[in-house]
């Protein structure tokens, strides 16, 4: 599952709790789907990050060479 199908998913689960559509029943497994959700998609948000910082430090790197 990527960022965007996480994050919509995650979005849809918000809608239904907040509008009231999800039973007592139901709601523990909508709470514990999101919390996997919110994990995936800080999960991801942290290895691009990694990936930004790394590419501008390579950035950096050749600019100081020139």
């Amino acid at each position: 599952m990527n960022y965007t199908e996480a994050y919509n998913e995650l979005q849809e689960i918000v809608t239904e709790i907040e509008q009231g559509e999800t039973t007592v029943d139901v709601l523990s497994q909508k709470v514990k789907r999101a919390a996997e959700l919110i994990q995936l998609c800080k999960k991801i948000l942290s290895e691009t990050e990694g990936d930004v910082n790394a590419i501008l430090q390579e950035l950096a790197k050749q600019e100081e060479k020139q």
